[in-house]
């Protein structure tokens, strides 16, 4: 009896553990296929903590730390110029915040090219390059295409006026007269009368607009704006080649070509030679010599 007993009991705990193995297996088989799906399904993104506007923020409006939050952004896809710490964003605090140059939604990233430097406001000489100069040319609804300019545009600069001087004085074009010519291309406007926000949509039938240009640039359009008259052209958003040598006067817009005066015909030399007789002079002509 007892070893009828005993081989149950070893057979009981044999199936037992074989259970225990099975169970075991499958478990850890079931975790390793689900590790593999999620592995699958979910790739590891390598990612940075960058700030990011809270709420939206306007044109010319104070930069305060809690209109900002950090957020995680794919490292592979991250813009040029942002902030990944408070102190980057506000190295003085609160004291000299910086101030938004163009205009941002919830959740968008804050760059440096879209705010200003610590305690500067959203004016005119904060976005001006190194070397450049503002510079305020007089429009009205023709010159300043309509009401359609806006800052952050490119425009071409015409002048048009008289150029003086003698019949042989010619411009680089060879024109003469009333001239209209193509003075300087691809200007960028940093501001049309007062306004200097990007994201302005409204029309604007503005009376000067302030471009940004290089010191010689601003003399010669202070040059064009003081001896004629100066008209913008709008460039493409996305227009890359340059503008040739462009010049009209009245002839080339008329189609007229001028006439050069026939030369003075040549006036044949004469020789002569006086002969006294007397009281008598006789003149005799005879071939010239050199």
């Amino acid at each position: 009896m007892r070893l009828v007993f005993g081989l149950v009991l070893v057979l009981g705990l044999g199936l037992a553990g074989f259970a225990v193995y099975m169970a075991k297996s499958y478990i850890q088989g079931y975790q390793n296929q689900l590790a593999l799906e999620r592995a699958q399904r979910a790739p590891q993104i390598e990612t940075v903590e960058v700030l990011v506007a809270k709420t939206p923020l306007k044109y010319g409006q104070k930069l305060k730390p809690d209109a900002v939050r950090l957020v995680k952004f794919p490292k592979d896809a991250l813009p040029e110029g942002v902030f990944t710490t408070m102190d980057a964003l506000f190295p003085k605090g609160e004291q000299e915040p910086r101030a938004v140059r163009r205009a941002m939604e919830v959740n968008e990233a804050i760059m440096a090219v879209k705010v200003t430097a610590p305690g500067e406001d959203a004016g005119i000489s904060s976005q001006l390059a190194q070397g450049m100069r503002a510079f305020a040319i007089k429009v009205d609804v023709a010159s300043g295409v309509s009401g359609f300019l806006r800052p952050g545009d490119r425009v071409d600069v015409y002048w048009t006026g008289q150029v003086r001087g003698g019949s042989d004085v010619r411009t680089e074009g060879n024109s003469m007269g009333d001239v209209t010519k193509l003075i300087e291309t691809g200007v960028q406007l940093i501001a049309v009368d007062q306004i200097s926000d990007e994201n302005t949509t409204q029309a604007i039938i503005a009376r000067t607009v302030t471009v940004a240009a290089r010191p010689q640039q601003v003399a010669a359009l202070a040059q064009a704006q003081a001896t004629g008259r100066l008209s913008l052209s709008l460039v493409g958003t996305d227009e890359e080649s340059v503008a040739e040598v462009i010049e009209v006067d009245q002839n080339r817009l008329l189609g007229l070509s001028r006439v050069e005066a026939a030369p003075a015909p040549q006036r044949q030399e004469v020789c002569t030679i006086r002969t006294r007789r007397g009281a008598e002079v006789i003149v005799s002509q005879i071939p010239c010599t050199n």
